[in-house]
């Protein structure tokens, strides 16, 4: 025989009105008049420590909401995550791992690893994987493992890789990565290798735009780097 199902488990289940599927265009799962990052961001990892980058464009459909956004998060002293995606998850995710990360170095008594920050966000995308729409890019620099970068794509997976990309520009720019990184690199070349990526994904991606963000991590400490719109180095 058939099973009885509650009204609001069936609603539940049903999709939202108007969303797609996650894959079909970042915009199509946002909620009316919540913000997407739009976005393109980059991370690398050279020989002790690690480069990460953004620019600086929050969109709402074609209306630019911000222009000059941070979407680089600090999560501990040398922890940073990059996100992409609905600016409302990502936010809201990067709040729960800093506050988690902050527990979890009071119980130690000692700088927690840069995995252990990657596994926290990838623990909550993947358990909410049906509600959220979260992009994001962890690195940072540890004494036990050193520089790492650890991409988190849409639902929730989690790989470590020497250099990721993502958001909405990152689809112009695997061929430029793929073309230029080289393993080996140092600080310099790889703040060089996030500013081009980052600059040749907003000369052509509508959703990603304003300034390049960096945030360069060892084990010196932390360094902001900001290049402006006027010294991009792409233009068209």
């Amino acid at each position: 025989g058939t099973r009885a199902t509650h009204p609001a488990a069936a609603r539940s289940r049903a999709p939202r009105p108007g969303t797609r599927g996650a894959m079909e265009g970042y915009d199509q799962r946002l909620r009316p008049g919540e913000l997407s990052t739009g976005t393109t961001i980059v991370g690398v990892q050279f020989n002790g420590g690690v480069v990460l980058g953004a620019d600086s464009r929050t969109s709402m459909g074609t209306f630019v909401a911000n222009r000059v956004s941070d979407k680089l998060t600090r999560l501990d002293d040398k922890i940073y995550v990059c996100r992409s995606g609905s600016a409302a998850d990502t936010q809201a995710l990067a709040d729960y791992a800093q506050y988690y990360m902050s527990a979890h170095r009071k119980e130690l008594e000692r700088a927690p690893k840069v995995k252990t920050g990657a596994i926290q966000l990838r623990h909550m995308a993947y358990n909410n994987k049906d509600q959220l729409l979260a992009g994001m890019i962890v690195g940072g620099w540890d004494p036990y493992d050193g520089g790492q970068v650890y991409s988190i794509p849409l639902g929730g997976a989690i790989v470590r890789q020497p250099w990721s990309v993502g958001g909405s520009g990152s689809t112009y720019i695997y061929s430029f990565c793929d073309s230029h990184y080289r393993e080996g690199m140092g600080k310099e070349e790889c703040v060089d290798f996030v500013t081009r990526a980052v600059s040749h994904a907003i000369a052509r991606d509508g959703s990603s735009g304003g300034v390049v963000r960096m945030v360069v991590i060892d084990e010196a400490g932390v360094e902001r780097r900001l290049v402006s719109g006027e010294d991009l180095p792409v233009k068209l």
